[in-house]
């Protein structure tokens, strides 16, 4: 067998190797026949399958398209907006720029809320412009200075079990370290 004869066998071993790998990537079962870790839990429902570098968020409100948007790992708030068809007509422009940081990174499971016009209070704006930490929505925790993602859950976890009196009773209860409430104190309420 000649140089050229090798060569040319290998080029067709690589070629139904390659042949083989594209028909059983098209012809194999969904699941890869059974295994749980890949099937999709929500295919009975249509909604989006999350992946360990995607998140599925749900963005409400005044926004073209509600609902659950699937996002890439890093995604920021702007980026949910944006998966949502961006703002609506009725999305109350200014309320949103108060309580919604658009730079913000977005967790896994996060609600978005876009006011909109003629919500009144929105995002836990207590009507003074101050943020109510007993009533705001993630979103406007999350847009406080010194505030992100694990605070954010720390304050609605703590909440829920029994509302803040006082702003200094989020330190005693070990939600906030003192420095982080020094940092917020002029921008939020609890009345």
């Amino acid at each position: 067998m000649t140089l050229f004869d090798r060569a040319a066998l290998a080029g067709l071993v690589v070629a139904f190797g390659l042949a083989g790998i594209a028909a059983w990537t098209a012809l194999a079962p969904a699941g890869l026949a059974g295994d749980p870790s890949l099937e999709d839990p929500y295919a009975s429902s249509g909604a989006p399958l999350a992946s360990p570098t995607s998140l599925i968020v749900d963005v409400e409100g005044a926004v073209a398209f509600p609902g659950l948007h699937q996002l890439g790992g890093g995604a920021r708030v702007a980026d949910a907006i944006a998966a949502a068809g961006g703002y609506s007509e009725a999305a109350d422009l200014v309320a949103a720029a108060r309580v919604l940081n658009l730079a913000a990174p977005v967790v896994d499971g996060q609600q978005i809320v876009v006011p909109a016009i003629g919500d009144g209070a929105t995002g836990g704006d207590s009507g003074n412009g101050l943020v109510n930490l007993n009533t705001a929505d993630a979103a406007a925790l999350d847009a406080l200075p010194g505030i992100g993602p694990v605070t954010v859950q720390k304050i609605l976890d703590a909440r829920s079990g029994q509302p803040f009196a006082t702003l200094e009773e989020l330190v005693e209860r070990k939600v906030l370290t003192t420095s982080q409430l020094e940092k917020i104190r002029d921008l939020v309420t609890v009345p």
